[in-house]
């Protein structure tokens, strides 16, 4: 599993209400990634991916534009430790 690799991506903007965690969650099953996405009491979301990095770097650039409505004004990406046995990609 050393090709598996974990990001955490905050998204800032018009983010809210734009259907971005369901977009989000139906882009990271596509991709075959594990982790969750979340709105945020601030207004970003909030997600975790993890996969091989091809895949983790494809649901990051879908975050930079997110679904149509949705108006992405920053986004802040980091590596994160893995998660063993994580199973799915779930919105929380």
């Amino acid at each position: 599993m050393s090709d598996q690799v974990r990001v955490r991506v905050l998204a800032e903007g018009q983010v809210q209400g734009v259907f971005f965690r369901d977009s989000t969650r139906r882009a990271a099953q596509r991709l075959g990634l594990t982790g969750w996405v979340t709105n945020r009491p601030d207004g970003r979301v909030e997600a975790e991916f993890q996969g091989p990095r091809d895949a983790v770097d494809q649901a990051v650039a879908f975050c930079r534009q997110g679904p149509g409505e949705a108006s992405v004004e920053a986004i802040d990406v980091e590596d994160v430790e893995r998660v063993d046995d994580e199973s799915g990609f779930v919105i929380v």
